[in-house]
């Protein structure tokens, strides 16, 4: 079991990492009396794919919402490349390099495929109004730049056949998959995915799995909460474990699977 708050002799220390590119320093976040977050601290490293597990409640989307910016702490530090962003609004942060997925994904139905993935583009000329009267050619360019590269994306995660279809259509392993392309728009050097497992049939999960590689070969550092741990076991190099708001312990996913905490907090829990 995770150690008891008047427990400080055994409360776990994180590692230290030299090369981190996102930082959490002694985090907490409360919703009234209740600590979804507490006093937690980890290093994620710069170019790695790192998992983030643990029981329902742990309080893993709570904190992918401070890290994205949906939540505000209640104290502590968020650092993106030695930056502090845990006052930054959620839209900076994307600018910033820090794209986020969710553990439901929701396209916006009535719209096609391709124009939900040019949504995730930053900063288009297009939206304003002026650029539209004393710029049309530049908005123009942008706007078949944009298209273009959402079709790319979409290629990328097979889906370009379905391009011109409303998303509402989309099974949930493709909305999945959309969401990823979406995402990739805007261009970020980390990206969390929130449970991109859950709900998806088997053969679309090798896509994913698959296209996950290869956006982290381009250099993307990816930060995952998943729960299943096929998907961790073969995808991350670097695992973390939640228990009550607390980060349990970290390490290579054979070593976490091995560790007694882990088996008793959380796949004995999933077991059950």
């Amino acid at each position: 079991m995770p150690p008891s708050p008047d427990d400080t002799t055994s409360v776990y220390k994180p590692q230290r990492v030299s090369d981190s590119v996102l930082e959490v320093r002694e985090v907490t976040k409360r919703f009234g009396g209740n600590v979804a977050v507490d006093a937690l601290s980890l290093s994620v490293s710069r170019g790695v794919v790192a998992g983030l597990i643990g029981p329902n409640g742990a309080g893993k989307s709570t904190l992918f919402d401070l890290l994205a910016g949906v939540q505000t702490p209640t104290k502590g530090r968020i650092m993106l490349d030695a930056l502090s962003i845990e006052r930054t609004p959620a839209y900076r942060r994307a600018r910033l390099g820090l794209g986020r997925t969710f553990q439901v994904a929701r396209p916006f139905p009535a719209l096609s495929v391709v124009e939900n993935v040019m949504l995730g583009r930053h900063d288009q000329s297009g939206e304003a109004i002026l650029p539209n009267w004393f710029t049309p050619r530049k908005v123009h360019r942008q706007e078949r730049e944009t298209l273009g590269k959402a079709m790319d994306l979409l290629r990328f995660v097979s889906l370009d056949r379905l391009a011109t279809q409303p998303a509402r259509v989309l099974s949930g392993g493709q909305r999945k998959l959309l969401e990823i392309a979406r995402v990739m728009m805007g261009d970020p050097r980390v990206l969390l995915l929130d449970e991109p497992a859950a709900g998806v049939n088997p053969s679309l999960l090798d896509i994913i799995m698959d296209r996950i590689a290869t956006i982290n070969a381009r250099g993307v550092t990816v930060f995952l909460i998943e729960h299943n741990m096929d998907l961790v076991t073969r995808l991350c190099s670097h695992v973390f474990v939640m228990a009550q708001g607390r980060l349990l312990c970290e390490g290579a996913p054979d070593t976490i699977a091995r560790d007694p905490r882990v088996i008793e907090a959380y796949l004995g829990s999933a077991a059950a």
